[in-house]
């Protein structure tokens, strides 16, 4: 049941579009074209079950991880925020 302004299902719809957001940033992050034999980071080989289960890839386990944690997911859905309705 939406109140105020925002019509029904509007916040199933705010839902769906983080996860739809999630989804294709994480998609973006998958690798793509050829693979590399050696980490572009660090310069060890990139083993052949790595590359095999992952074409395209370009690091090592080791490097991944590190990119892995530094990336930041927006915790504020500001598709439907009344702040950015009000201005």
């Amino acid at each position: 049941m939406a109140t105020g302004w925002a019509r029904d299902g509007a916040v199933q719809d705010q839902i769906d579009d983080s996860i739809r957001d999630a989804v294709d940033g994480a998609r973006a992050r998958l690798p793509h074209g050829p693979g590399a034999t050696h980490c572009e980071e660090c310069g060890d080989p990139i083993p052949e079950p790595r590359r095999r289960a992952l074409p395209g890839v370009r690091t090592c386990v080791a490097c991944q991880s590190e990119t892995d944690r530094r990336v930041q997911h927006s915790t504020i859905n500001r598709r439907g925020s009344k702040d950015s309705q009000l201005r």
